[in-house]
C-alpha cells in the first residue's frame, strides 16, 4: 500500500469515521515493520499540527506512552521491546469500533519464545438473553422469544420489549408468587420490576422477586452482579423501602437510589456501591453502615468473622461492565480471569502458579476472546484454548 493510502486510513481511524473493512486492513498492516514507523510519523505529524483527537484515542495514545516511558526508565537496556508493546497496542486498538487502552504487565518484559495462542473456533462476547423461572418452576428462555407478551400472572402481565423484561399491573393478584430472572455465563440481561425499578443483571446472575410488591416493602433476592435503579414509591405519605438480600450474605436498603451489588460468590468481597441517594447496608445480627453518595460497602466472607469496611469507590472501574467496558485498572491476572470466565462462558484453569501480575487500562466488551488474549499475551502472559477452558501456561 502506498504512504498517501496508509495515510487516509490512518486519518479515518483519528476521525472515528474507519469502515470495518479498513479497521480489518489496518490491523494486519499494523504487525508488519515499515507500516509501524509510518504510524509513528503520522502520529508525530498530526500532533506538531494541533490536531485535535477524540479523547477516547487521546487517552489511549497518551496511556501507551507513559506505559513505554515507565518500562523504558525501569529498564533502559529494553527500549525496543516496549516500543513493542506500543505497536501491539495500536494494531489491538484498531479490532473493534470501542475504545481500546493500553494493557501493561507490571512484570519483567515479555520473552519471545511463546507464539500466540492459536484459536480455531472464535468465542465471542456475551450478549443479551436470559430464563425466567415461573412460581410453578416452569422455565422460560427469553433468548428465543419475540416481542410480546411472555406471561400473565397473579395480577401482573410480564412483557418482553427489544431485550427487555417489563412487569406491568394486570389487575388484582389472586396470590403472592415468585419469579426468578437468570443470566448464565456469556449473557445479560435488564428488567423493570414491577414497581417500576430498573435491574441490570451481569452474567451469571439472578434476581428473584415477587409478581406484585406488597405495601409494607419491597424485597428481592439476588446473585452475582446487579445494578439498581430504584423507583421512588409512598404509601400513606411514607417512603416505602426497598431491600436487597445478597447472596443471603447482606441486605441493602433504599428508599430511591442508584446502586450496584457485586455478590459474586468467587470474588474476594461483596461489594455494594452508590451511586446516588442513600443507602444501608447490614449483616443480619452483626453489623450496619450507612453509605453516602460514592462510597462502597465490602463484605469479606472469606477471613473469618464477616466484616463490612467502607472506603471511597472508583464508581467508573464498577460501573465498567453495565457500560461495556473491561477495567483492568490495578486488576490481577487472577481477577480478570474471573471476568473473562463470566463474560465468555469458559474456564479457566492454571498450570502452575498464578503469575503475579497487574494491569492497567480499559477495552469494550464488545470483541470476541481472541482480541483480549491477544492484548493479554503482551504482558509475559501465556495461554493455550482448549475448547471452552482456557489454560494459563508458564
Amino acid at each position: 500500500m502506498n504512504p498517501e493510502d496508509f495515510k487516509k486510513i490512518i486519518s479515518a481511524w483519528i476521525d472515528g469515521t474507519i469502515s470495518a473493512e479498513d479497521r480489518q486492513l489496518l490491523n494486519r498492516l499494523l504487525m508488519q515493520p515499515e507500516y509501524q514507523d509510518m504510524l509513528d510519523r503520522i502520529m508525530q505529524q498530526q500532533q506538531q499540527q494541533g490536531y485535535e483527537w477524540q479523547p477516547n484515542y487521546q487517552e489511549a495514545y497518551l496511556r501507551m506512552r507513559q506505559s513505554i516511558q515507565k518500562n523504558t526508565a525501569r529498564q533502559p537496556q529494553s527500549k525496543l521491546r516496549s516500543m513493542q508493546y506500543w505497536w501491539a497496542a495500536a494494531a489491538l486498538l484498531v479490532l473493534t469500533a470501542g475504545a481500546w487502552f493500553f494493557l501493561s504487565g507490571k512484570k519483567d518484559q515479555p520473552d519471545q519464545k511463546h507464539q500466540p495462542v492459536v484459536i480455531a473456533e472464535e468465542l465471542k462476547p456475551a450478549g443479551d438473553g436470559a430464563i425466567l423461572t415461573l412460581a410453578d418452576g416452569s422455565s422460560i428462555v427469553l433468548d428465543s422469544m419475540g416481542n410480546g407478551t411472555v406471561i400473565r400472572q397473579s395480577g401482573t402481565d410480564a412483557i418482553l420489549a427489544n431485550g427487555q423484561l417489563k412487569y406491568n399491573d394486570a389487575g388484582e393478584a389472586s396470590e403472592n408468587t415468585f419469579n426468578t430472572l437468570t443470566t448464565p455465563r456469556g449473557k445479560q440481561f435488564r428488567i423493570v420490576l414491577p414497581d417500576g425499578t430498573i435491574a441490570w443483571l451481569n452474567a451469571a446472575s439472578s434476581i428473584r422477586f415477587p409478581t406484585k410488591f406488597s405495601d409494607k416493602e419491597r424485597r428481592v433476592a439476588i446473585e452475582g452482579e446487579v445494578y439498581f435503579e430504584v423507583a421512588a414509591q409512598q404509601k400513606d405519605g411514607k417512603k416505602l423501602p426497598f431491600l436487597v438480600d445478597a447472596d443471603k450474605q447482606f441486605s441493602v436498603e433504599v428508599l430511591g437510589t442508584h446502586f450496584n451489588v457485586n455478590a459474586y460468590r468467587d470474588e474476594p468481597s461483596l461489594n455494594t456501591t452508590l451511586l446516588e441517594g442513600k443507602v444501608q447496608v447490614a449483616v443480619p445480627g452483626l453489623q450496619k453502615v450507612v453509605l453516602q453518595s460514592g462510597q462502597q460497602a465490602a463484605l469479606r466472607v472469606k477471613s473469618g468473622s464477616p466484616k463490612i469496611t467502607v472506603q471511597q469507590a472508583d464508581t467508573e472501574k464498577v460501573m465498567a461492565w453495565k457500560n461495556g467496558i473491561f477495567n483492568f485498572e490495578n486488576a490481577t491476572l487472577d481477577d480478570v480471569m474471573r471476568q473473562l470466565e463470566r463474560w465468555y462462558n469458559i474456564d479457566v484453569k492454571y498450570e502452575s502458579v498464578v503469575p503475579n501480575i497487574e494491569f492497567v487500562g480499559k477495552m469494550t466488551r464488545d470483541i470476541p476472546l481472541s482480541g483480549v488474549i491477544l492484548a493479554l499475551e503482551k504482558s509475559n502472559v501465556h495461554f493455550r484454548l482448549n475448547g471452552r477452558t482456557l489454560v494459563v501456561t508458564p
